[in-house]
């Protein structure tokens, strides 16, 4: 769907412990080029191979998403994403994409 949500057997899922640039509707055209890339980058990942899921604090956000960390190889799918510069780690709040 996006850089921090996903579809997984039937259950929308969101990584608990990011945030990524917003695709609908983005704010400015550098939220829009970074969300792109999140996904594309977040979709390579969830396409290479098996992912392990881990209840976040709280199981459900307040849309019924289900809030997950979620691990490639013992590995944050959410810390590779700030490393590559393409997510924020969750504070708790959305910040701007466009400064």
């Amino acid at each position: 769907m996006d850089g921090d949500t996903f579809w997984f057997r039937g259950e929308k899922i969101r990584i608990a412990d990011i945030d990524t640039p917003e695709l609908s509707p983005p704010r400015c055209k550098r939220e829009r080029e970074l969300g792109l890339a999140a996904k594309q980058r977040f979709l390579g990942i969830l396409n290479s191979g098996p992912l392990s899921l881990k209840v976040a604090a709280r199981d459900e956000d307040r849309f019924g998403r289900k809030l997950r960390i979620v691990f490639r190889d013992r590995r944050s799918v959410g810390d590779i994403l700030v490393a590559e510069g393409l997510a924020r780690k969750w504070d708790g709040s959305r910040r701007s994409w466009c400064e």
